[in-house]
């Protein structure tokens, strides 16, 4: 009997994967493991009789091991990751349960990924960002450098996404945490950090079209990515991570915020009453969401992952881009079906490497893209996975070719 459990399964990408796992088959139990108790049960219902539901609180180790206990694989969606992904890894490796997630966090990643000492002890396998980006981004970057290139000098990683129904308070708190950071980039063949109000993150700044779903400025993300691929990929001199949540009003609104100071987590007198600022800024963030999103005429959510990938070939230069567009689905599928397929590919024993780890260095691209064709086809959403990847030779010459192994 295979269970998985979903930690945080009640969010907007626990859900989708919930949702994406439920009619596959591959598992013979999901259990959504959420602080949301009513929510839980009503969404297990929904899922069908397979799907069951349990109460955890991601501050008490023991309600997360007591959560995933008897699970075959855990799937962890709690987020913000900078405060819940250590605690969440460790419960697992001292229940000895491997383990998937969807960190983003730069920080957080990093302390997860020196957990591979006390994961491999414990047996498990433990896949760190296993989403969008992180996540297919360094599969893509790792099926090029395998079968498309034989040295790739540069990767540039660049997202934008906006318009689901909700944005919660993790979400929010994710994103000043990550504006309030020193951001890592690998730059001329090394590490770098650079400051997003400073001049060195001025400095990367950018507009870059996205299939789809338009053109806009992107600024520097702390994405993983920029930490791990360059220990991954041989001879790699430049790895950047540039995104922007939609609509550039919106986005500027959180950046107003962390701009302003009112993102601290010390409480400050107000009337009478002690307020937390941090708490305060993603309450008004958040009432203000749905008019930005009118004003600027996002109607439907939508998102885009582009990868730019430079090197050689034969000692001629080519360029590779990698493409993932919606209109209608935005950061719950792109995160939460990556997700899925990673949690599956553990289940099916696709994934052998022991440890804690990014996945680049466990997780095999081909077996990945072809499990998501085999769920897309199954679930009657299309014929395979909607990566366009477009060419560039050493003439300037632009062609779009398909994904063939």
């Amino acid at each position: 009997m295979s269970r998985l459990t979903i930690l945080g399964g009640c969010g907007a990408v626990g859900s989708t994967a919930a949702g994406t796992l439920a009619p596959s088959g591959y598992f013979d139990e999901i259990v959504i493991a959420d602080k949301e108790s009513k929510m839980a049960r009503d969404l297990a219902t929904r899922l069908g009789k397979t799907v069951s539901a349990v109460d955890v609180n991601a501050e008490d180790p023991q309600s997360l091991k007591d959560a995933m206990s008897g699970s075959s694989v855990v799937l962890n969606c709690i987020g913000p990751f900078y405060k819940y992904g250590p605690t969440v890894l460790k419960a697992a490796i001292d229940t000895g349960i491997d383990y998937v997630d969807i960190c983003d966090d730069m920080d957080a990643t990093e302390i997860m990924l020196d957990m591979d000492g006390p994961a491999s002890e414990a047996g498990i396998s433990a896949l760190v960002g296993m989403g969008s980006s992180p996540g297919m981004a360094n599969l893509l970057v790792k099926f090029t450098a395998e079968d498309l290139l034989s040295q790739v000098e540069s990767v540039d990683i660049y997202h934008a996404h906006g318009g689901e129904p909700v944005e919660g308070p993790a979400v929010i708190k994710h994103r000043f945490h990550s504006m309030e950071i020193d951001i890592p980039m690998f730059l001329n063949g090394k590490y770098e950090t650079v400051r997003l109000f400073e001049a060195s993150g001025r400095a990367l700044e950018e507009e870059t079209d996205f299939m789809n779903v338009g053109t806009y400025p992107v600024y520097g993300y702390p994405h993983p990515e920029t930490i791990t691929l360059p220990k991954h990929i041989p001879g790699v001199k430049r790895v950047t991570n540039l995104g922007l949540v939609l609509p550039v009003s919106y986005a500027e609104l959180i950046k107003d915020m962390v701009r302003l100071g009112v993102t601290s987590d010390e409480p400050i007198e107000v009337q009478g009453e002690m307020v937390i600022p941090r708490e305060f800024a993603v309450a008004f963030v958040i009432s203000r969401r749905n008019e930005l999103l009118k004003e600027a005429g996002i109607t439907e959510q939508m998102g885009c992952l582009k990868i730019v990938i430079k090197g050689l070939k034969d000692g001629e230069p080519h360029t590779y881009i990698f493409s993932m567009s919606s209109k209608g689905m935005g950061m719950g599928e792109g995160t939460g079906i990556p997700a899925a397929l990673g949690a599956i590919a553990m289940s099916e024993g696709k994934i052998e490497r022991k440890g804690a780890f990014p996945p680049e260095a466990g997780v095999s691209p081909k077996d990945m893209i072809q499990l998501a064709g085999e769920i897309i086809k199954s679930s009657g959403k299309g014929d395979s996975v909607p990566i366009h990847i477009e060419h560039i030779d050493k003439d300037g010459n632009s062609e779009a070719i398909a994904l063939q192994f």
